[in-house]
């Protein structure tokens, strides 16, 4: 029978190092956060391989004597507690004493410091758990932290650690984060000695605007609650501005900044009824509430909390959101990619008065016995520009799309109603609700209701899908003039490595500089999509999918998300012609009861259901 025992102190310190330190990203959140608890009002970290190799975190904070140095290292030391009763009183962003023995006992630490008004600094180094001596060094006021080799004393632990790329995305969503919770304090970030942002004291809102793009900074709409003892003060994005993944919402509770499922939650539940599924609000929020009304020490990287009262939070900020997108001023705050048309390009040089629709031809799925998809006799050429734009028709205007112009350029001639033809499961349209579901009625008085937006997806999906596998891929539409998007850095330097990727889908860009891309061609199945918002989905798929994802895979994934650009949205009209060929469109692609996100494209309602529905059912 095994005999209990006491584990070595060494053994003690690599397994807690292990529930602290996962990453070199949960590292670098425990060195700034003790920066910023040091009031720091500059900090800089530079990394490289990721962070897996080395760290460099350096702050002008309140700094530490020689004497406190060999303390610092140890577990459970800290200035920031004194007694349990300080547990429901947490004030700083670090508490527990255990990062830097944790770091310690898996990596190769050195830490110099100097506080104010010492002659020197000095400098302790700490191996795998072994602590040399103190010895004095050379440092400004502040401290140095250095993390060399992280895990090299547990090899099977650095073993599960991903790419230096991946690992490097992980720590500046970290620094971001802690970054925004601290708008007074500046913020430097480099990896393999290039500059990733350089971010100087600002306000909350100036901090924001400097985490997103251009466009999504601009929508930002004002956040104000208060009730009883809570405050809620932020930012949020129109419900115009969405991203494809929740990598943009920000939330700060009394200065720490958390990803809380419970805020999480409320943020899309004010937003489902005026965002598309499966998009995600940009927001940054800060909540504020007495500290004995939220425990922080529920998680071991302090990143979740627990509400005294969860459901009085969520209901405040559900409310305050929803307050913030119901005024009339909303509805001006549109990305000016959503308007533009053309990009940079058209207000670089010049604005006519009509631009000329795209001579190339729809989404069409050429398998067997695939009808042509071409725009009924009669369509205008141009896209005219009304002037004044109104509130509804900004919020919906859209680029030139492959069916037809958009519905202020051209009067469409009325249709009567097409019969029902034979071997049409989908039947005949006779109807468009909302300017977003199709009506329509098969042969044997089925009724048929289609998602406009989900059924062109699939159906440009599959265009594309054909052309990767049968052709040599999508033809390229190249650009009048070249656009050049901005793009976080990352961002940026994870497209330009896709690009030979991105080319066999016919969208060719190139790099163009730290932090933007230049777009010289777009698949033409697309039309006239924008590149911005799609070039940011695509950045955000690829950063979320992993480094052993099959190329299938992640092309798959890209189109879906190129297809979703390329589609008609919610809000247009369609007149009987292009209604009834996309019912033969989607009668002849595979897939066709679901988009590329796996919402359905059509519901259908038998007359036995309907009499059903009505209480006729056995009369």
């Amino acid at each position: 029978m095994p005999t209990i025992r006491l584990l070595p102190s060494h053994v003690v310190d690599r397994i807690a190092a292990g529930e602290v330190v996962e990453r070199p990203a949960a590292a670098i959140k425990e060195l700034v956060e003790n920066a910023l608890d040091a009031g720091a009002t500059r900090i800089s970290v530079s990394l490289h391989e990721g962070g897996i190799r080395r760290i460099e975190v350096t702050d002008d904070g309140c700094g530490m004597s020689a004497a406190e140095l060999p303390v610092a290292i140890q577990r459970h030391a800290t200035s920031k507690l004194d007694e349990a009763a300080d547990l429901v009183h947490i004030t700083t962003l670090g508490f527990r004493g255990e990062a830097l023995p944790s770091i310690g006992a898996a990596a190769r630490l050195a830490i110099t410091s100097r506080p104010a008004g010492a002659d020197s600094a000095y400098t302790i180094r700490v191996e795998g758990g072994l602590v040399s001596e103190v010895e004095p060094a050379a440092g400004q006021i502040g401290t140095r932290i250095i993390v060399s080799d992280l895990f090299f004393a547990t090899p099977a632990r650095r073993a599960f650690l991903r790419s230096p790329r991946v690992e490097a995305d992980h720590a500046e969503a970290v620094i971001r984060r802690l970054a925004l919770a601290a708008p007074e304090t500046a913020f430097r970030l480099e990896h393999d000695g290039r500059l990733i942002f350089d971010l100087p004291t600002a306000d909350r809102r100036a901090r924001l605007a400097a985490l997103l793009s251009a466009d999504e900074a601009e929508t930002l709409l004002v956040v104000e609650a208060e009730r009883d003892d809570v405050r809620l003060s932020g930012f949020a994005g129109a419900a115009a501005t969405h991203r494809a993944t929740g990598a943009a919402q920000y939330l700060v509770v009394n200065g720490r900044p958390v990803v809380d499922p419970l805020l999480k939650t409320a943020l899309r539940v004010a937003y489902q009824e005026v965002m598309p599924r499966g998009r995600f609000p940009v927001a940054g929020l800060w909540l504020d509430l007495p500290h004995r009304a939220v425990d922080v020490n529920v998680h071991p990287a302090k990143t979740e909390l627990r509400f005294r009262d969860g459901e009085r939070i969520r209901g405040l900020l559900i409310s305050a959101l929803r307050s913030a997108l119901s005024r009339p001023a909303a509805l001006q705050f549109q990305p000016r990619a959503a308007i533009r048309g053309y990009g940079r390009a058209v207000n670089a040089y010049a604005r006519p008065d009509a631009i000329p629709a795209p001579a190339y031809p729809g989404p069409a799925y050429h398998g067997p016995a695939a009808s042509g998809w071409d725009a009924p006799p009669g369509d205008v050429a141009t896209l005219d520009f009304p002037e004044p734009l109104a509130p509804r028709a900004m919020m919906l205007a859209e680029a030139q799309l492959p069916l037809a112009g958009a519905p202020f350029a051209r009067t469409l001639p009325a249709a009567p109603p097409q019969p029902a033809e034979p071997g049409h499961p989908l039947g005949a349209a006779v109807a468009q609700v909302l300017d977003t579901y199709i009506i329509a009625v098969a042969e044997d008085g089925t009724l048929i209701l289609v998602d406009q937006h989900a059924a062109h997806e699939r159906l440009t999906h599959e265009a594309l899908r054909e052309q990767v596998i049968g052709t040599d891929g999508p033809r390229p539409q190249p650009m009048l003039l070249p656009i050049v998007v901005d793009l976080p850095a990352g961002d940026a330097a994870r497209l330009a490595e896709a690009a030979p990727d991105l080319l066999q889908l016919g969208l060719e860009i190139e790099p163009f500089g730290p932090g933007a891309v230049m777009v010289r061609a777009m698949p033409a199945v697309l039309g006239t999509a924008d590149p911005a918002p799609l070039l940011r989905d695509i950045a955000e798929e690829l950063a979320e999918m992993e480094e052993s994802t099959a190329l299938s895979q992640k092309l798959d994934a890209v189109l879906a998300r190129m297809a979703c650009h390329g589609s008609i949205r919610a809000g247009r009209r369609m007149n009987a012609a292009e209604m009834n060929a996309m019912l033969r469109q989607m009668e002849q692609v595979p897939r066709a009861a679901t988009c590329s996100h796996g919402r359905p494209t059509f519901l259908k309602l038998s007359k036995a259901e309907i009499e059903t529905l009505f209480g006729r059912r056995g009369i």
